[in-house]
């Protein structure tokens, strides 16, 4: 019989994710509030799934194998026979927090219950639920399918076989792991860029050097495929906008508070690639 999935919110994370399970025999969910934000994820796998079978990745017959395994809903029931469900709403603890408490009345006492995050302590999540030791973090990279890590984030109260249950799913979509055995916010990869971007953005804040200079010396002089505000921008300026506010509103750790140009790129509407200017002007 096939494992079954659930995948709460259809955006980029979410509808990646969703790909990934379809393509390694999952029976996926996609769940989200309208049939728009459903037909926009379903659209962006197509998509994907039509690169790679130009580039000859993957078969027409598998990619329309994978297809037919997902179903799409628009009410959270749809996940209540799922073996495993992973919340991949927007960065806000309230929104996620909601998404749990929700699943906690609906789902089997023995459904695993991930979360995407990629900075909200995975115990301020499981807390709202009857069963926090069920409550994982399974933070995926964006682009999903092409991303080879997967960040495993362990809860004060998540249990071993919990975590096994993470991984093995994980895994079975072709990630590799690290495991976070201690809940601090942002876990390793946020803290790691988050740290790298603010400063860069300080250093091209105060004119220290232009942006490309930033980024030369970071592919150059340390081996990184794309330097930190070509990340930002990438990844959405945003996005680490709101990881880095939540890690310094958990740490206090100056290193993590966000710079005033961070703030006025995202209240211009300046997000990096996916507004057409960021740190950088794309065409």
């Amino acid at each position: 019989m096939a494992r079954k999935l659930a995948v709460v919110g259809a955006g980029l994370m979410g509808s990646g994710i969703a790909q990934v399970a379809a393509q390694a025999g999952w029976d996926v969910t996609l769940v989200d509030t309208t049939q728009e934000a459903l037909s926009r994820g379903l659209k962006g796998i197509e998509a994907s799934w039509a690169k790679f079978t130009d580039k000859g990745r993957l078969s027409a017959q598998e990619a329309a194998e994978a297809r037919q395994r997902i179903v799409t809903a628009t009410d959270l029931d749809a996940a209540a026979e799922a073996d495993f469900v992973v919340e991949a709403v927007f960065e806000q603890a309230e929104i996620k927090q909601s998404v749990f408490r929700a699943l906690d009345g609906l789902v089997r006492e023995d459904t695993v219950l991930a979360s995407n995050t990629s900075a909200i302590p995975i115990t301020k999540l499981a807390a709202v639920t009857r069963h926090p030791e069920r409550v994982v973090g399974t933070h995926f990279f964006s682009p999903v399918p092409m991303m080879a890590l997967c960040e495993l984030v362990r809860g004060l109260k998540t249990s071993d076989e919990t975590l096994a249950a993470a991984r093995e799913f994980a895994e079975s979509t072709g990630k590799t792991c690290i495991v976070v055995s201690r809940d601090v916010a942002g876990f390793v990869t946020t803290r790691l860029i988050s740290a790298l971007v603010v400063e860069a953005t300080r250093l091209y804040e105060s004119g220290v050097a232009t942006a490309e200079d930033i980024d030369l010396a970071c592919r150059l002089g340390f081996g990184h495929t794309m330097g930190p505000l070509a990340t930002a921008d990438l990844t959405g300026v945003d996005v680490l906008l709101h990881a880095t506010e939540n890690i310094y509103g958990e740490s206090r750790d100056e290193k993590f508070a966000p710079p005033e140009l961070m703030r006025r790129m995202v209240d211009a509407g300046d997000f990096g690639r996916k507004s057409g200017r960021g740190f950088y002007s794309y065409g």
